[in-house]
């Protein structure tokens, strides 16, 4: 539809498309972290999590080259450059009918044991899969034990109370500590950092590239340095980068060099934002809920990402007009609020089962998450701790 909506001398066309794109992306932004998380096995959780949001940077960085004036960025490519998202929502429709369903789910909440049992055989590559599917059992049990969760139930659920917080303070975070302002407002702050205006497309595409090199990096080191340490680092780091940008932007008229301060504050954020901030939230949001709240809570934490990211993209524009560069210190606030938050609640998730975050929050909830009857303990099954160290990220 936005292909061929030059040749149809329609605008409106491009606004219904752009509004079935983003069901689309509010879909697909709980839906696939989600899915990835249940398949995934819990050493390389954290991995595997980082991966969507590891495409939806280099999907940036795409749009970035392609929008290049030389490239398609002019008045007779645009049309093709937004025609080109049908390549991959085709590719989707393609691939997706061959994806086992979660065994987690067929399990869980459809009770279907043989095909959760085939599902994770196929995804694991061996026939010995008794381990997780044990594991798997006793979250069904403890979820029989409390009874299954509506999405508005979930708001109200005591065991669940500081998960939510958290989910909340974390999405929040995200999109409030200025990376939307930063995305969408880079060509004015390198343009006032003075970089020609016909170089600016280029610094953009630079930037994109550190984006996308730094979430590669957060695949590989997650599963080392644990969920919790990546987003302190990165709210941290966003935070100094913030209140140094503010600096360098207000002394870049009196001091020469200061502007290209101004854009090594601007990658200095990106970074930051890159390794904890971007992708983490979705991941814990995943490994702190059993099966049944899980979807509920993506919705709650989807919910808060995309109107903090909506609330941002229409307040600063007024909150640039009105305190210039100082707004920068509002969102360097808010990464050390979130850093604080992080610091003092939320534990670290990394190698542990669904059941076994549950527990840990169920002290700070103050309640007792009950196994149902015949109790099973939260052991390692058959496999090995070797068998598991051996499968690495690389």
């Amino acid at each position: 539809m936005m292909g061929v909506s030059e040749i149809a001398k329609s605008y409106e066309i491009i606004i219904v498309a752009r509004f079935i794109v983003g069901i689309c992306a509010g879909l697909s932004s709980n839906v696939v972290p989600m899915y990835i998380g249940e398949l995934a096995p819990k050493n390389l959780r954290g991995a595997l999590g980082i991966i969507p949001q590891l495409f939806i940077t280099i999907g940036i960085l795409s749009a970035q080259v392609l929008g290049i004036r030389n490239i398609l960025g002019n008045s007779t490519g645009w049309t093709l450059m937004l025609g080109l998202t049908s390549i991959p929502a085709l590719v989707e429709l393609l691939l997706l009918p061959f994806f086992p369903e979660s065994p987690r789910y067929m399990l869980i909440q459809r009770g279907d044991e043989k095909t959760a049992l085939r599902a994770l055989q196929r995804l694991r590559g061996k026939e010995d899969v008794d381990a997780e599917l044990s594991e798997m059992r006793l979250e069904d049990q403890s979820e029989k034990a409390e009874g299954r969760l509506s999405v508005l139930s979930l708001l109200s659920q005591r065991s669940l109370r500081w998960q939510l917080i958290s989910i909340v303070v974390m999405n929040m975070g995200q999109q409030l500590s200025g990376v939307n302002a930063i995305y969408y407002y880079a060509d004015s702050i390198y343009a006032s950092a003075g970089v020609k205006q016909d170089v600016i497309q280029y610094v953009t595409v630079g930037t994109g590239a550190v984006n996308v090199f730094m979430t590669i990096a957060a695949v590989f080191i997650v599963e080392a340095v644990g969920r919790r340490v990546l987003l302190l680092c990165g709210f941290g780091i966003c935070c100094v980068a913030c209140v140094l940008l503010t600096v360098a932007l207000n002394f870049q008229e009196s001091v020469t060099w200061m502007s290209y301060g101004s854009i090594a504050c601007v990658i200095i954020y990106v970074i930051g934002h890159a390794i904890g901030p971007s992708p983490i939230p979705t991941v814990v949001t995943t490994e702190m809920f059993r099966q049944s709240a899980r979807p509920a809570a993506f919705m709650v934490a989807g919910s808060v990402h995309w109107l903090s990211n909506f609330t941002v993209g229409l307040v600063f524009p007024f909150l640039e007009r009105g305190l210039g560069s100082y707004s920068f210190i509002i969102f360097a606030f808010i990464c050390l609020v979130t850093l604080i938050y992080i610091w003092l609640v939320v534990p670290e998730t990394k190698n542990k089962t669904f059941l076994e975050n549950c527990q840990m929050f169920a002290k700070r909830n103050k309640v007792e998450i009950k196994l149902g009857d015949g109790d099973l303990p939260l052991t390692e099954g058959k496999e090995s701790l070797e068998d598991a160290a051996r499968v690495t990220t690389f």
